[in-house]
């Protein structure tokens, strides 16, 4: 039956051989005490490893002015690294393929998160990466803000700085051209999104994660299952979209090749078997909101049943 599930048939991405396209999305948890990722997190995500599956990482600060929710896991200390490869070495044990979403929250942090209370490492008192991109944000008028280019610039350099230290086949990014979170909008995101992923292109990085604009507000969902095609057709790596989708909207993706892979965040949050689950066409179970930024080690987070429980 897998067989004639597009969201179930094998990829290869890079070096990695997928046995199927349901990718865990980053997500912001808020359970790791003082910023070091905790023993439950081992849990979590060995629950929803499969053999050749995908998992991205909640996002993790990547310094202490990172930081702009509480109880979100870091990674520039040593003790935060030797936290993190216990949860790691259980994913790679049940042969699934784990990646760490790094991120800095610039104007979206407050002096209440940040060392000696200072202000917010920011582009402008408006912004960070996908801050800096935005021109609903940026007002810079040196040689990071302005045109298209000028605000891409940053982002850029940040992959090319990566991809020198650890490798392109080791390197992904997630863009949302099209989100208006916290007031960081676009007057023009389909430009925005074609030039980063034209860009991202020259540097071979293996991936590149996008957001549909269906998913422009917390809670507005617009249907425009074709939004991303033009960014997928010049990226060149493996393409992954995001935004709301089911296992129909996800299988049509696949199917009519307007992604390679399919990232999941709410339903796999709530269902630890999900390409189980979609194998069999099973029931899900129902995620709640309420319990999605709780700092509980358990509750909201890996308590959901799987298919043999509920059954």
């Amino acid at each position: 039956m897998a067989d004639k599930i597009p969201l179930l048939t094998p990829y290869k991405m890079g070096k990695f051989e997928l046995s199927h396209r349901v990718v865990l999305a980053p997500l912001t948890r808020q359970r790791s005490y003082g910023n070091v990722p905790q023993p439950h997190a081992i849990l979590y995500y060995s629950q929803r490893t499969t053999k050749g599956g995908l998992l991205i990482s909640e996002a993790t600060g990547v310094s202490d002015t990172a930081q702009g929710y509480p109880e979100t896991p870091g990674i520039w200390t040593k003790q935060q690294v030797e936290a993190w490869k216990p949860i790691v070495d259980a994913v790679h044990a049940k042969g699934g393929v784990f990646f760490c979403q790094i991120w800095h929250v610039g104007r979206v942090s407050n002096t209440g998160f940040q060392p000696n209370a200072q202000a917010p490492i920011s582009s402008t008192d408006k912004g960070l990466l996908n801050q800096f991109m935005k021109d609903g944000v940026n007002d810079r008028t040196d040689e990071y803000g302005g045109s298209l280019e000028n605000r891409c610039r940053f982002a850029l350099e940040v992959v090319d700085a990566i991809v020198k230290e650890i490798g392109a086949d080791k390197v992904g990014i997630r863009l949302s051209p099209y989100a208006d979170y916290m007031q960081s909008g676009d007057s023009n995101p389909k430009a925005l999104g074609l030039y980063m992923a034209e860009a991202l292109s020259k540097y071979k990085i293996l991936y590149c994660h996008m957001v549909e604009p269906r998913m422009k507000a917390v809670g507005e969902k617009v249907e425009c299952p074709h939004s991303l095609v033009p960014m997928r057709k010049v990226f060149k790596g493996t393409f992954i979209s995001a935004g709301g989708y089911d296992m129909e909207d996800g299988n049509n993706a696949v199917a009519e090749n307007r992604t390679d892979l399919v990232a999941y965040g709410r339903l796999f949050l709530a269902n630890p078997d999900l390409p189980k689950r979609f194998e069999l066409n099973a029931p899900l179970n129902k995620y709640n909101r309420e319990t999605f930024y709780t700092p509980d080690p358990v509750i909201g987070y890996t308590d959901y049943p799987f298919l043999e429980t509920t059954a």
